[in-house]
């Protein structure tokens, strides 16, 4: 289990002119990356999900940053910007675990990283011109699930911004939030702009739920709330992914880390409905209810088990079908049960960043070289059996957490990382389903340093366009080494001495060093991520 001694104790208090040591709010660390989102946002007009007719930059004096050097100097200035805000995220992770700040100024930066990304354009993906076009196809009268935003003959500006391989893929996305994006499109039309930071506001009533939840989770779940805030909402995840995207997730992983709250306070009836709510979002919340189930079960008075769960799971079904039928029925204006089917549109992604995606390529390779054969085989035999591991492990899982309460929470969150890595697509922002939820439980140093690295690298692996930059094999080293660097950084400052190295005076060989000066109080050089 990842989760299981306590943060650093609290540091002593620092010596006046001790710079080693923080103040209790890290104004600097705030600043720095304020101004890397600042970058990122100012990067991204010219290198992030840019409109194929922009009317801010498409012409006039500004227009060359989208194109040839001033598109190399907007991809420069906007990984200055990630640079930065990672290094702010660091080492604010630090001050955490050191206990020398506590919630709010970590609050405080996430919220002042993210307000710089409220007006930029998508960054690393390109699906919020998806959720507007499949909202604009309901909004006209057209069914999302039967084909993809080409079929529209209005509102041309968002039909030609959906990436061409979901104009004619059917939404993989629940009712609900197609019911969302419909009113976003009915208020903004055909203008993209005013419909993407719309798209952020709205997605914001998922952080803010979010926000609310976590303090109450930490509290049942045991971990340690500037941890928690630090791990799940002012990292590059968050802030970058689910927010600078923008991603549905963010709305989804409202209602779930609600209903768990819900389910944790023997409130069942709440939970079932606000997670099945969830599920009409984005399906993935559905992997929740049958551990919520055993939280039910272990709640009703008795010593009979068996009766209890049959009890409560009796119940949860008779509160999912109503609430699901009802919330799909309002809208769509039909039972319209076609977003199962759109769930298999996201498998057309193929990348080794899925795990059975990539061993699948793995074999291709190999056989490749002596017989010339179709990846798709190998691909789809290695996809078939990581689904049947899949599922055993998930119904593996669930029998463990029968026992109920914050165990059967534990493996939810497991499960929901499991299958954001095995089932197909491994899209990078799908990891927050479960790092989420598992960031309300204690922590030991060295796993949120593997948290780090991970972060770092899922956001880069893909360009600031939304293309995926995974076989690009000399940018993939760069992004590896960054992530490492990262992560080794959170537990030690400067851990290649590449800092102190660049601070440090040359010396004249000339003349011996002059020794150093004893003043009282003046700390020794140090260096940071």
């Amino acid at each position: 289990m990842a989760t299981t001694t306590e943060p650093a104790p609290l540091s002593p208090a620092p010596s006046v002119g001790d710079l080693r040591v923080p103040s209790r709010f890290p104004y600097r660390t705030i600043a720095m990356g304020t101004v890397g989102s600042t970058l990122l946002m100012l990067g991204a007009f010219g290198a992030g999900g840019i409109l194929i007719h922009d009317p801010v930059l498409g012409q006039g004096p500004m227009s060359w940053i989208r194109y040839g050097h001033g598109r190399m100097l907007a991809n420069a200035v906007l990984y200055v910007g990630f640079a930065l805000v990672v290094w702010a995220w660091v080492r604010l992770g630090r001050y955490v675990l050191a206990g020398r700040v506590g919630s709010k100024p970590v609050l405080i930066a996430a919220f002042c990283w993210m307000a710089p990304l409220l007006i930029s354009p998508p960054l690393f993906t390109r699906d919020v011109f998806s959720y507007l076009g499949q909202g604009a196809q309901l909004l006209h009268g057209l069914d999302p699930y039967a084909n993809g935003p080409a079929e529209l003959n209005v509102l041309p500006n968002v039909v030609q911004n959906v990436h061409p391989l979901w104009q004619t893929t059917p939404a993989p996305y629940g009712p609900l939030f197609l019911l969302l994006s419909k009113g976003i499109v009915a208020l903004t039309g055909d203008n993209m702009i005013p419909g993407v930071i719309l798209t952020r506001v709205v997605l914001l009533a998922g952080l803010a739920g979010t926000l609310w939840a976590l303090p109450r989770l930490v509290r049942h779940l045991g971990g340690k709330l500037p941890v928690t805030l630090w791990l799940a909402v002012a990292s590059p995840m968050m802030v970058i992914h689910l927010f600078g995207g923008p991603h549905n997730d963010l709305m989804m992983l409202a209602f779930l880390t609600i209903g768990v709250l819900a389910a944790l306070e023997r409130k069942h009836v709440v939970a079932i409905v606000l997670v099945t709510l969830g599920m009409l979002i984005k399906p993935t919340a559905a992997i929740a209810l049958p551990f919520l189930v055993w939280v039910w079960a272990n709640h009703l008075p008795g010593e009979s088990k068996i009766r209890n769960f049959l009890r409560a799971g009796a119940a949860s079904v008779a509160l999912f079908l109503p609430v699901f039928v009802l919330g799909t029925w309002v809208s769509l204006g039909s039972l319209n049960l076609g977003w199962f089917a759109g769930l298999k549109a996201p498998q057309l992604i193929a990348n080794w960043l899925n795990f059975p995606t990539g061993i699948g390529e793995i074999f291709y390779s190999l056989v490749h070289l002596i017989v010339d054969v179709q990846p798709s085989p190998f691909v789809t035999v290695a996809r078939a059996i990581a689904m049947i591991g899949l599922a055993v492990f998930g119904v593996w899982q669930w029998w463990l957490a029968r026992g109920g309460g914050k165990e059967a929470i534990f493996r939810a969150a497991v499960v929901l990382l499991a299958v954001a890595i095995l089932f197909p697509p491994t899209l990078p922002w799908y990891l927050t389903w479960g790092f989420v939820l598992l960031s309300t439980y204690k922590w030991q140093r060295r796993n949120l340093s593997a948290v780090v690295a991970v972060s770092v690298f899922v956001t880069l692996v893909y360009y600031p366009t939304g293309e995926q930059a995974l076989y690009d094999w000399w940018f993939i080293a760069i992004v590896i080494a960054a992530s490492l660097y990262a992560a080794a950084s959170l537990l030690r400052p400067d851990p290649l001495g590449l800092v102190a190295a660049w601070r440090r005076k040359p010396v004249d060989t000339f003349l011996p060093p002059t020794p150093p000066a004893e003043k009282p109080g003046e700390p020794a050089a140090s260096g940071t991520l």
